[in-house]
C-alpha cells in the first residue's frame, strides 16, 4: 500500500494543506496550497460558512494540482482551553504484543479520565511496561502476559473542536485524526537529541503565539497569548497611515526583520486611499518590524520561564513571521545561541507556514505505525487517477460526519 497523507491547518489567516506520500522513509510532497482564510478568528470558528467557502477554496486548489478532490484528511484542532493530563493503564495480553493490544492499552487508560464537556484530542504514549517492569517505548513482538501504559491524555472543550470538524464535515472531508498545531510543529522540527531532551516550540501565528514545552517528545506544557504578526501590520498601518492589505504587503515584501540588514537608502513609494503619495525607505519600517517581533519573542521567554524551571536544551522557533529575512538574529539576541529558527526544507513547502500541516502527517504515521496499520487516505482508485492525469468528483457518504469520526477515532 502506498502511504499518502493529507494534512489541513486550518487558521485564522491562512488555510494550509500538504498532500504527501511515504517513500523509502522520508515524506515527499505531492500538492500543497496555501488560501487565505476568514471567518475564524484567534483560532476558534466564529463564521462556519464563510470558513466553509475559505475550506473549499483550498480543496478547489489542490484538485488542481493533484487532479482529483481529496475526502479524508488529517487536521488541526485549537489548543485553546486545552487539558493535558498523564494517564496509565494496564490489560493482559496473549503472547506476542501487537497493535491491537497497543490500542486496547490506550484506550483502557483514557476510561474515565476525558471531563464530560471536553472531546479527546490525542492520547500519545510515553512509556509502556511489559513483565518484570521491563520499560520500552515499543512493546510490540514481545511475549508478556500483562501491558501496561503511561500515556499524555490531551483533550479540548467539546464545542470548540466540534465547530472546527462541522466545517469539514460540511466540506465533505472525512477527518480521520484530530490533534494540536505545537504537536504537528514538533514532528516537522524534531531530530535525536530533541527527543532525549526538554525544549520549546515556539509558533508565532497570524493572532495568537503558542508557546509549547516538550519532554523526551512529549507535549508537558503549553500556553497561548493573543498576540501575533497581525500586531506587526496595525503598528504599520498606525504609524505609517497605510491600509490594512498594504501594511502586509510593505512588511513581507519591503520590510526585513532585523535592522541589521535593512538598507536606508533602499526607498518605496505608494499611494494611500486618499490618494496621497508617500515614501519609506526599508530601516524605517524595519525598525517598527524588529520592534513588535521583539516583543512576541520577549513574551514568549517569558511564558518559557513560567511555564518549567528545568534546563531548557532547545528552542525552536516558527510560523510564517520566522520567514522574513533577520529573524534568525532577533531569535538570537533574545534567547541565545541554544535557540533556531525552524527551516523547512521540503521541496513544495518551503515555509515554515507548512510546519503544523506537514507535521501532522509525520505524527500520524508514526501513530499508525506503533499501531501495526497501514493507511492511505487517498484510495487505490485515485491514485491510478492522479498517475493517469484525470480528474475526478466522487459522491460522498451522507452519513454524519461526528459519528464516523469519534467510532473510528477510537480505535486509533
Amino acid at each position: 500500500m502506498r502511504n499518502i497523507y493529507t494534512g489541513i491547518d486550518l487558521g485564522s489567516d491562512r488555510i494550509k494543506i500538504v498532500v504527501a506520500e511515504l517513500i523509502k522513509d522520508k515524506f515527499q510532497v505531492l500538492a500543497s496550497t496555501s488560501v487565505k482564510s476568514s471567518g475564524i478568528k484567534k483560532g476558534l470558528v466564529v463564521d462556519n460558512e464563510v470558513a466553509l467557502m475559505s475550506l473549499n477554496k483550498a480543496i478547489d486548489e489542490i484538485e488542481k494540482i493533484l487532479g482529483i478532490r481529496i475526502d479524508k484528511a488529517i487536521v488541526t484542532v485549537p489548543a485553546n482551553n486545552r487539558s493535558i493530563k498523564v494517564v496509565s493503564g494496564t490489560i493482559d495480553t496473549n503472547g506476542a504484543i501487537n497493535g491491537k493490544d497497543i490500542v486496547s492499552v490506550l484506550q483502557t487508560s483514557a476510561e474515565g479520565q476525558i471531563e464530560d464537556n471536553n472531546e479527546l484530542v490525542s492520547i500519545i504514549p510515553i512509556m509502556f511496561t511489559t513483565d518484570e517492569n521491563k520499560y520500552t517505548k515499543d512493546p510490540i513482538g514481545i511475549t508478556a502476559d500483562k501491558l501496561s501504559v503511561k500515556a499524555l491524555l490531551a483533550t479540548a472543550p467539546k464545542k470548540q473542536i466540534y465547530d472546527y470538524l462541522k466545517v469539514f464535515n460540511d466540506a465533505n472531508i472525512d477527518v480521520i485524526d484530530i490533534t494540536f498545531n505545537c504537536i504537528g510543529d514538533y514532528y516537522e522540527a524534531h531530530d535525536k537529541d530533541t527527543d532525549e531532551s526538554i525544549g520549546a516550540i515556539v509558533n508565532i501565528g497570524h493572532e495568537k503565539t503558542d508557546v509549547s514545552i516538550f519532554n523526551k517528545g512529549i507535549l508537558i506544557k503549553n500556553n497561548i497569548f493573543n498576540l501575533g504578526s497581525k500586531n506587526i501590520d496595525n503598528d504599520i498601518t498606525y504609524i505609517f497611515g497605510t491600509d490594512a492589505n498594504t501594511s502586509r504587503e510593505l512588511k513581507e515584501k519591503f520590510g526585513q526583520a532585523n535592522k541589521k540588514i535593512a538598507d536606508v537608502n533602499e526607498v518605496l513609494e505608494f499611494e494611500l486611499d486618499n490618494g496621497e503619495k508617500k515614501s519609506i525607505n526599508q530601516f524605517e519600517i524595519t525598525e517598527v518590524i524588529e520592534a513588535r517581533i521583539m516583543e512576541l519573542l520577549n513574551l514568549a521567554k517569558k511564558e518559557i520561564n513560567d511555564l518549567t524551571k528545568r534546563k531548557i536544551s532547545y528552542i525552536i522557533v516558527t510560523g510564517g513571521i520566522s520567514e522574513l529575512m533577520g529573524f534568525n538574529y532577533d531569535v538570537e539576541s533574545v534567547f541565545g545561541l541554544e535557540a533556531k529558527v525552524l527551516n523547512i526544507t521540503s521541496m513544495g513547502i518551503r515555509n515554515n507556514m507548512f510546519s503544523s500541516s506537514i507535521g501532522i502527517i509525520k505524527y500520524f504515521h508514526e501513530k499508525m505505525q506503533l499501531r501495526q496499520k497501514e493507511i492511505s487516505l487517498i484510495d487505490k482508485t485515485k491514485i491510478n487517477e492522479i498517475e493517469q492525469g484525470k480528474h475526478s468528483m466522487l459522491d460522498f457518504s451522507e452519513d454524519t460526519f461526528i459519528s464516523k469520526i469519534f467510532g473510528y477515532f477510537t480505535d486509533n
